[in-house]
């Protein structure tokens, strides 16, 4: 019988953070679902969730969320499942210091700050799971995405830090690592593309065209694309489990890449990654 715990889940307007939220729910547990839109936020509290407001960009809506939530919940959480997310395309030369810094704000910066605040809670109450949707692009870096690599990379190395520094706490750290997986991902990477990347002034205007018409492709866009669902499943370990795992790979390129990345030179990896991009 699975004992009913209390769950933050950040980025929940579709995709990854949506399903997990109707998994676990339907599981028994009691989800707060965040989005940074209000609409969302509107849409998913008609839906039967304890809706939140959050923005991963803007401090005040942190603080603010947290203090709503352990309102809510007086002051216990058992987990929060870093999920929000989201990835700017372009060739590292590309990317001006605002367009990076808008990248680290909400996949770094925002996630970190979120879950400072919910340390000391956890703490308390000698128990919780803080589990982080990175990707395959924390094990390996593709080209054209170098920002997200870096912000997944980042994140990688903030929760193995947590991990040992809160070993003995009770409070477990769990690192999901997608491949790709159908949600939203790309239709908002097309629009940050638009946004920030000027490919008639770019040295890599002829790869542009064809990144642009990969973001824009309907369906799947990469071999081995899985379900949100399939995320959800490793969360659920992650939360349940007695002892949850330190990684958790989700998808055959994520199984590939890391197995590879342990037994091959980096330049034979490199050739490999290049070809896979």
């Amino acid at each position: 019988m699975v004992t009913a715990k209390t769950v933050l889940i950040t980025g929940c307007s579709s995709g990854i953070g949506y399903a997990t939220a109707q998994v676990l729910k339907q599981r028994g547990h009691r989800v707060f679902a965040t989005a940074r839109k209000p609409d969302d936020v509107a849409r998913l509290a008609a839906e039967g969730f304890t809706a939140l407001r959050l923005d991963l960009a803007d401090s005040a809506s942190i603080r603010s969320a947290v203090a709503e939530l352990l309102a809510l919940t007086d002051g216990r959480l058992d987990a929060v499942f870093n999920n929000a997310a989201f990835g700017q395309p372009g060739a590292v030369e590309d990317l001006g210091r605002e367009v990076l810094r808008q990248q680290f704000e909400t996949n770094v910066f925002g996630t970190q700050e979120l879950t400072n605040l919910l340390i000391p809670v956890m703490r308390r109450q000698g128990y919780g799971r803080i589990i982080y949707n990175s990707s395959v692009l924390g094990l390996v870096a593709m080209t054209y995405r170098g920002a997200y690599n870096a912000s997944k990379f980042a994140l990688e190395g903030l929760a193995d830090t947590l991990r040992l520094e809160l070993h003995g706490t009770g409070i477990h750290i769990a690192l999901i690592e997608p491949g790709p997986i159908r949600s939203d991902f790309r239709k908002n990477a097309f629009a940050l593309y638009q946004a920030n990347i000027d490919p008639s002034q770019s040295y890599h205007h002829g790869t542009y065209q064809a990144l642009a018409a990969r973001l824009q492709k309907q369906g799947p866009a990469a071999p081995f694309t899985l379900p949100a669902e399939a995320v959800a499943a490793k969360v659920v370990h992650a939360l349940e489990a007695k002892r949850p795992k330190i990684r958790y790979y989700v998808t055959f390129p994520t199984y590939l890449f890391g197995f590879l990345k342990r037994i091959l030179p980096a330049a034979w990896l490199d050739v490999l990654l290049r070809k896979a991009a």
